[in-house]
């Protein structure tokens, strides 16, 4: 039977909480819950989950180096969706796009409403990033475009792809929870054109018009050959994952690679970038 972890970390600030998101995303931290109350008291509590078989204490320590306190609970494999549904809200995006759980009642007055139930996979729509990377894709023309969702989490950027028209999605991941997960959303959103697979790198992946990856800085900055490789001329990027400190490293790390910025949206201190290839060298 699998066993979790979750950690709770006390935080003062809601820029305390997104930097300790960025840093426990690179140590396989999965899943993050904090409130949007600070200002009301002192102090918030950043949730955060892992794999026990992940958890490593020591550079948990690395990566809250201050003064921190932190409570750690052990949570069975069965008790996970116990665990989200206690926290898990319904996440409007305008009235673009809802992401809810099955649980929920669906939600009036918005374009698209997306049944999205995680267990143990990163990509709710509760953390920022996930939240505009789904606003920039209202401004994207999906309609018969081939989609690659790298970092696929729960599926939910490669549902709303194919809500939004796109007539192939490639959804992957390396991770065995994310595939299932992603497949048993598939299966509940009625989706018909993705594709999943688990895999950790994007080679031999036939070019695309369009590109979903909201996964973190490093793993962006390492892929962006890659990913240069399989966009077609004038083909879009749209990341997520980082911070808005990160901006200027990601469009000169992109910008190298022929990628001009279009478009940028900020919320609380995440980003999100939209960028397109360039038809010739800049």
């Amino acid at each position: 039977m699998n066993q979790f972890i979750k950690i709770e970390i006390k935080v003062s600030s809601i820029e305390e909480a997104d930097i300790l998101i960025a840093g426990l995303s690179e140590i396989n931290f999965y899943a993050f819950v904090h409130e949007d109350s600070f200002g009301e008291q002192e102090e918030n509590t950043l949730a955060a989950y892992i794999k026990e078989e992940d958890f490593d204490e020591e550079k948990l320590k690395e990566i809250a180096p201050f003064t921190v306190s932190f409570g750690k609970t052990i949570i069975k494999e069965e008790n996970w969706n116990q665990q989200w549904e206690s926290d898990f809200q319904p996440v409007i995006v305008n009235d673009f796009a809802a992401i809810r759980a099955s649980f929920h009642e669906p939600l009036k007055n918005v374009k698209h409403d997306l049944i999205i139930t995680p267990k143990m996979s990163f990509g709710t729509g509760h953390h920022a990033t996930t939240f505009l990377m789904a606003a920039l894709m209202e401004k994207i023309n999906f309609q018969n475009k081939t989609v690659l969702d790298f970092g696929t989490g729960t599926g939910v950027l490669a549902i709303l792809a194919e809500k939004l028209g796109a007539s192939k999605v490639i959804a992957i991941d390396n991770d065995e929870w994310s595939i299932n997960n992603t497949i048993e959303n598939i299966e509940v959103n009625k989706c018909k054109n993705i594709f999943v697979e688990k895999r950790s790198d994007i080679l031999d992946i036939e070019p695309v018009d369009v590109v979903l990856a909201n996964i973190n800085l490093n793993v962006l900055i390492s892929a962006a050959s890659a990913l240069s490789t399989i966009l077609k001329p004038e083909a879009l990027l749209l990341i997520a994952g980082f911070l808005s400190k990160d901006e200027n490293t990601m469009v000169k790390s992109f910008g190298e690679l022929r990628f001009v910025k279009k478009d940028l949206l900020k919320k609380e201190d995440w980003l999100a970038i939209l960028f397109q290839k360039a038809l010739k060298t800049l």
